[in-house]
């Protein structure tokens, strides 16, 4: 009964950790195998009877009869007189089976048996929680606000399993308090020693494409297939939709009359601004949709570096670099080729690249980032613009102006 008592006080971790009892009970003798190794040295002769569905347990040492005084190895072997108080019959040479109360086995060993049955219960509900969210790396999920930290937002689920929230995952005009519901997918689960840490994202572009299944039946039904997603999160957006079914206008049906489709999108997102484009293998026409709402005159592909040359009217410009260069940036993206802006009728324009012996590389590099390529093209628009859009310096951008303008002043 010893035994019994002992289990049932054990076996409370099972009802904590929605262990089921059979996997307690192997988990039971794998721990106690640990202990008798501990305390005896050695635990093959030793055989530990487990009843799941009594919750029991019994363990027998296994010891060879020797004669009084000439036992070598107490843990394998017994003297004679030790085993006569168990069976008075036994004789020299015989196995002994003896019972081993787990009371006997001392307060220190049983506090040791308490604390590995934790670690171990502790483990096996970590690689769990692991593997099962492991399994839903990229699935659109919902957790509740536990903690808030400068760096990180703490999340609890409905089962109570611990989700992280860094900052930089965060859409920037994302505002939470302590009981929140917040949306976003699990973007990484790893191990960390023997604790899993799931990563929650609300910037990655998974996100944005499993809100387009949540909202558009299409998307969900797999009429409409998302093609590619990029997104600068909080600000604006670009997805490739495309269908099979020649009937159905996968930008309109993802839009919806008059944006009501797609307006939830956008509220979750922080108002980002989303241009759905409709997909194409022609990939001059996908870079001409890319790039809307600029009109493009014409473009010069080169396949061997990925970079693409587009021509439009001055007027144009803007509307294809966008704000801060947020449009040309998301339209390189979503083809995979580098940008470069040009304006038409420009020819005593002068590319940036000829003032690389005044002005430093990176520097004409930031201004490229946000389809600034040429004097002209960056002595059109205000230093305070160009300070936004470029993340520069003031000093740096007023140096840069004045040698262009010391260029054409010539």
């Amino acid at each position: 009964m010893e035994n019994l008592a002992l289990i049932e006080s054990f076996a409370d971790f099972k009802d904590e950790k929605l262990i089921d009892r059979v996997t307690l009970m192997v988990i039971l003798e794998d721990v106690f195998r640990s202990t008798l190794r501990r305390k005896f040295g050695d635990d093959e002769n030793f055989d530990i009877i487990i009843n799941p569905d009594k919750g029991d347990l019994e363990i027998w040492r296994n010891r060879v009869v020797v004669k009084d005084n000439e036992v070598e190895d107490p843990n394998q072997e017994i003297e004679l007189t030790e085993a006569r108080k168990i069976e008075p019959d036994f004789e020299v040479g015989e196995d002994v089976s003896e019972e081993v109360k787990l009371i006997d086995l001392g307060r220190r060993t049983i506090q040791y048996l308490r604390q590995s049955l934790v670690a171990k219960i502790f483990e096996h509900d970590s690689n769990n929680i692991f593997k099962q969210y492991k399994d839903r790396e990229g699935d659109l999920y919902t957790a509740e606000v536990h903690h808030i930290r400068s760096r990180e937002i703490i999340l609890l689920d409905d089962e109570g399993n611990e989700l992280i929230l860094p900052k930089d995952r965060q859409i920037p005009s994302d505002f939470f308090r302590k009981g929140d519901n917040v949306r976003g997918v699990i973007e990484s689960v790893e191990l960390r020693g023997n604790k899993p840490r799931i990563i929650f994202s609300r910037t990655a572009p998974g996100f944005l494409e499993k809100l387009f299944e949540q909202e558009i039946p299409e998307v969900f039904d797999g009429l409409i297939t998302i093609k590619k997603a990029v997104r600068i999160p909080g600000e604006k957006a670009k997805v490739a939709v495309d269908s099979y079914d020649d009937r159905i206008d996968p930008v309109g049906a993802c839009v919806g009359m008059k944006g009501s489709r797609i307006h939830s999108i956008v509220r979750e997102l922080g108002n980002e601004n989303i241009d759905v484009i409709n997909y194409t293998n022609n990939l001059q026409l996908f870079i001409t949709r890319a790039l809307s709402p600029a009109k493009i005159n014409s473009l010069k592909i080169n396949e061997e570096n990925k970079t693409v040359e587009v021509t439009l009217n001055p007027e144009e410009v803007s509307k294809a670099i966008g704000k801060g260069g947020s449009n040309i940036r998301l339209a390189g993206k979503l083809t995979g080729y580098e940008i470069d802006v040009y304006r038409e009728g420009m020819e005593e324009d002068v590319e940036l690249r000829e003032f690389s012996d005044e002005i430093d590389s990176w520097v004409i590099d930031e201004f490229k980032k946000v389809g600034l390529d040429t004097a002209k093209s960056v002595l059109e628009l205000e230093a305070e613009d160009l300070i936004k859009r470029t993340d520069l310096e003031e000093e740096t951008v007023k140096d840069v102006i004045r040698i262009l303008k010391e260029e054409f002043e010539e």
